[in-house]
């Protein structure tokens, strides 16, 4: 089974693009998902996250996510801190998701792909590509911050030149180009190298 990675930076797209393989038929494993979920139910992590962010990062046993962020999104340290500790947590669930899959390919879809690490134990990754201007006001829109928070957020990503030189594909979605017709070309590319792989 081809095991596929999905990226880009913060508002690009990546998620729309996702809905659309699942329409195909392929299996998409939400990274950032998995790990809100996980740091609500993964006891050993919610213990390592109380020890190192303090009691008040869970309330009646949720995870208090305005504590957390305030603590992270300002600090590079806490930051990376948090990541370390949810990072190996999410890719052990990812692992055994995929154990779980049959179909010729599966997608992961994470943010930080290559940031954690998580695109090495990948076949290929494709990546989800949108001009900054146009991603700042996606995210402006839809979680009612502003330009300078979106910008905030950025520069705790890679680079997005960079991260798309390391992709395998890339995807446009720069409201010009119709994502859907990309994504049943690749599709169709995916499931080839999935059939060559298996014979």
């Amino acid at each position: 089974m081809l095991k596929v990675g999905l990226t880009g930076g913060i508002g690009s797209g990546k998620s729309t693009v996702a809905k659309v393989f699942e329409v195909l038929g392929v299996p998409v494993y939400y990274a950032d998902d998995a790990a809100k979920r996980l740091m609500n139910e993964d006891e050993q992590l919610k213990q390592q996250l109380i020890h190192h962010f303090g009691e008040a990062t869970y309330s009646n046993g949720v995870l208090n996510r305005a504590h957390l962020s305030s603590l992270v999104f300002q600090n590079k340290e806490q930051l990376e801190l948090l990541n370390s500790l949810v990072h190996p947590a999410t890719i052990a669930d990812a692992t055994q998701w995929f154990s779980r899959q049959s179909t010729p390919y599966v997608i992961k879809e994470a943010a930080l792909l290559f940031e954690s690490g998580t695109a090495e134990g990948l076949d290929k990754v494709i990546g989800v590509w949108a001009p900054e201007t146009i991603r700042i006001k996606r995210v402006m829109d839809r979680d009612k911050v502003t330009a300078e928070e979106v910008k905030r957020r950025m520069n705790n990503q890679i680079d997005e030149t960079i991260k798309m030189r390391l992709c395998d594909f890339i995807i446009q979605n720069n409201e010009q180009q119709l994502i859907t017709t990309q994504v049943l070309e690749l599709h169709g590319q995916l499931t080839q190298l999935a059939n060559k792989q298996r014979t």
